[in-house]
């Protein structure tokens, strides 16, 4: 297995410590310490890629930002817009006008990777897609980012949304040490949401000893993404996994890279920050569409089939140990939201139903005491 390093990462390693090779893989892959930024291991750190649901993180950490503003609260309304509500799965199928809490929203995308709720969050922190995804690249450009350009809150794809692995490894890092009081939401095992029973995406969380988060992601031309994060001994590691060819894969391989991560006692030089850029053509985004998503390998698009506790196939992922206790749940659902509304609405409601005309009276029959008299001209629909 062979990993690209540069030579200020190997100078800066302690005399005693090798850096051993990265997994197998022709995609981009990042091991690094949460707290410090110290590079463990990269390869193609930064090649773009499509971020599918990993975008999710990014409207977390732009949500999180107009909470700490004050624009919003965690019981402040989203509502489900009849755009939102359009989305293709996976979702929760919420109707338009449908209100939710913030903090289901966030919950609910962390876990069941939500579009439709994610588009919610956007429009009502943003007030409209287009500017909540303004807010994104200036956060992104705040952090650092310089390889990320984002399109939409919920990670379907979109050619001119794509991030790269060590900007990523940036954005863990803010929401991490940013705002640890929301860490909760990245390591829930599982949602409850009326008769449903919902499972994280991502088999780490509950069963790889230490994991704390963070999120799956999924679209063809993406391939499988995984960050997963975890905690051992007071120190937390993060392992990125861009364009893995099966769920399985990729669930494996940041879980060797973590577990190799913990089993080493040497401190790179190198941060995430001070990483420099390197590789060929990486200002093209990889397209892993035909490989992933081609007759002999088809998968279904945003993060794969809904996996309930009842009927989820079994996971073949040799380092993850089985879950041998009962799972952790957290329940959500609607209502609930007694909080302010988002002040990006202004006076504004998000609530656009079908474009269907309200009837009115047939004018052969006299209408009723109070009822508004027929215009002449409108148009009639006979009830």
């Amino acid at each position: 297995m062979k990993m690209q390093f540069v030579k200020s990462m190997l100078l800066g390693l302690a005399a005693a410590t090798a850096l051993r090779a990265a997994p197998a893989a022709a995609n981009p892959a990042m091991l690094f310490d949460v707290n410090s930024g110290a590079v463990i291991e990269h390869q193609d750190a930064f090649l773009r890629w499509h971020p599918a649901s990993l975008t999710k993180l990014m409207t977390a950490y732009t949500t999180f930002r107009a909470v700490q503003a004050g624009e919003l609260a965690l019981n402040s309304p989203i509502r489900i817009s009849k755009k939102a509500a359009a989305f293709p799965p996976a979702k929760m199928g919420y109707k338009p006008g449908s209100v939710l809490t913030l903090d289901n929203a966030l919950k609910i995308i962390m876990v069941k990777s939500a579009n439709d709720v994610a588009a919610a969050i956007g429009e009502n922190v943003g007030g409209t897609t287009e500017a909540f995804a303004a807010r994104m690249n200036a956060e992104a450009q705040r952090l650092g980012m310089s390889g990320s350009h984002w399109v939409n809150a919920n990670g379907l794809h979109d050619p001119d949304q794509y991030t790269t692995a060590r900007d990523l490894a940036i954005l863990v890092r803010a929401i991490r040490l940013e705002y640890p009081q929301y860490a909760s939401y990245f390591d829930i095992e599982g949602i409850v949401a009326g008769k449903a029973k919902l499972k994280n995406f991502n088999p780490l969380v509950g069963r790889f000893p230490g994991t704390d988060g963070m999120k799956t992601g999924f679209v063809c031309e993406s391939g499988f993404n995984l960050i997963a994060s975890a905690n051992r001994d007071g120190r937390t590691l993060a392992a990125i996994v861009l364009g893995a060819t099966s769920p399985d894969d990729r669930a494996e391989e940041a879980a060797k890279m973590l577990q190799g991560g913990f089993g080493r006692t040497g401190v790179s030089s190198v941060t995430v920050g001070t990483l420099a850029p390197y590789g060929d053509n990486r200002d093209l985004a990889t397209n892993m569409r035909e490989e992933v998503c081609s007759k002999k390998s088809k998968h279904v698009a945003s993060d794969g089939p809904v996996p309930t506790e009842a009927g989820a196939a079994p996971e073949k992922v040799s380092i993850i140990p089985e879950m041998t206790r009962q799972r952790n749940w957290v329940t959500v659902s609607l209502g609930g939201a007694t909080g302010p509304k988002p002040k990006a609405l202004g006076d504004r409601d998000l609530v656009d139903y079908a474009d269907v005309p309200l009837p009115t009276w047939r004018p052969d029959l006299p209408a009723p005491v109070g009822a508004a008299p027929l215009v002449s001209g409108a148009a009639q629909v006979r009830s």
